[in-house]
């Protein structure tokens, strides 16, 4: 039986690339510090006699025979990078050196889950893969925007020099069940103050735009590039863009709620843009998004509804 790694695998996309593994027939262990993992994501899934729970910060070496890794860990909201931004930069750079040493051992694949953010706040829109970003070096965002590019800068390193079979994603905005209440991302946002009808907040005059992916698409696009030849990056994300603005007024539509809308200032180095090009992923991947934003959040909504005390 196949066996793979997913560090992060108790987080928010780490848990259902774990649960669609394990549907697959293959041995999952996950590992995780419990950071911003939660245990409650994974509940489900620790009967399983092809499930493997252990808790482990990547910082530190560790050694399991293992066929595949994806390694999903690494805070990636900005209050949860920020309150430790240190610890954040080594989770991205010796925790993925650690990573690369194991698959190195045991000649296993792997995949680095990266960020839309190494783009910083682009010049180029959308944003391709060949873009190398405009990114600040010293602001309070760039523990994460630069541990993630030191990150593909190690992972395409171990692949020239010792011929290792690594991959790239870069993720954008990704949303579903099983987001943490207090990641601070926009959805999560939205959504909590929508359902405790409070004021939902949008920073700055709300015309910067997102691109939102549904997660079940995002680990469908994991599995493709795993299983693929090429090593990226590649971008996975939906190519839909929308304003911040309108994004707040449908989540105020779809779940009804009697909040207003407010405006606070823009945080420093908040992006004003992102939309992914998926053109290299539609056609090396034969990926790209299925399900469409109304679908995705009434499920997101739902289960926000069922896990919140209002």
């Amino acid at each position: 039986m196949k066996r793979i790694l997913i560090t992060g695998g108790a987080g928010f996309i780490g848990s259902h690339l774990c649960k669609r593994l394990l549907n697959e027939g293959i041995f999952v262990i996950c590992l995780d510090n419990f950071f911003t993992g939660r245990k409650r994501n994974i509940e489900n899934l620790l009967p399983n006699p092809n499930f493997e729970l252990v808790e482990h910060d990547i910082i530190e070496p560790i050694d399991i025979r293992v066929d595949e890794i994806y390694n999903l860990a690494c805070p990636a909201s900005p209050p949860h990078y920020q309150y430790d931004p240190i610890k954040t930069m080594k989770t991205s750079v010796i925790g993925i050196i650690n990573m690369l040493e194991l698959a190195e051992k045991y000649n296993a694949k792997i995949l680095q889950a990266s960020t839309s953010e190494v783009y910083g706040d682009p010049l180029v829109h959308p944003q391709v893969e060949t873009y190398w970003g405009n990114v600040n070096p010293i602001g309070i965002r760039s523990c994460y925007d630069e541990g993630k590019r030191c990150a593909e800068t190690l992972v395409s390193d171990y692949h020239r020099q010792f011929g290792l079979d690594t991959k790239i994603v870069r993720i954008f905005n990704t949303y579903g069940p099983n987001m943490a209440q207090d990641d601070g991302r926009v959805v999560s946002n939205f959504i909590i103050q929508a359902l405790k009808n409070e004021d939902i907040t949008i920073y700055g005059d709300g015309t910067q735009t997102r691109s939102f992916c549904y997660v079940d698409d995002l680990v469908e696009g994991f599995i493709k590039m795993m299983n693929s030849e090429i090593t990226g990056p590649v971008n996975l994300g939906n190519p839909s863009e929308r304003t911040i603005e309108d994004f707040a007024k449908l989540i105020t539509e779809l779940t009804k709620t009697k909040s207003k809308i407010v405006y606070k200032p823009l945080p420093s180095d908040d992006p004003t843009k992102r939309r992914p090009d998926i053109t290299l992923a539609k056609k090396v991947l034969n990926w790209q998004p299925e399900i469409d934003i109304k679908t995705g959040l009434e499920k997101t909504i739902e289960y926000f509804r069922h896990t919140i005390k209002i």
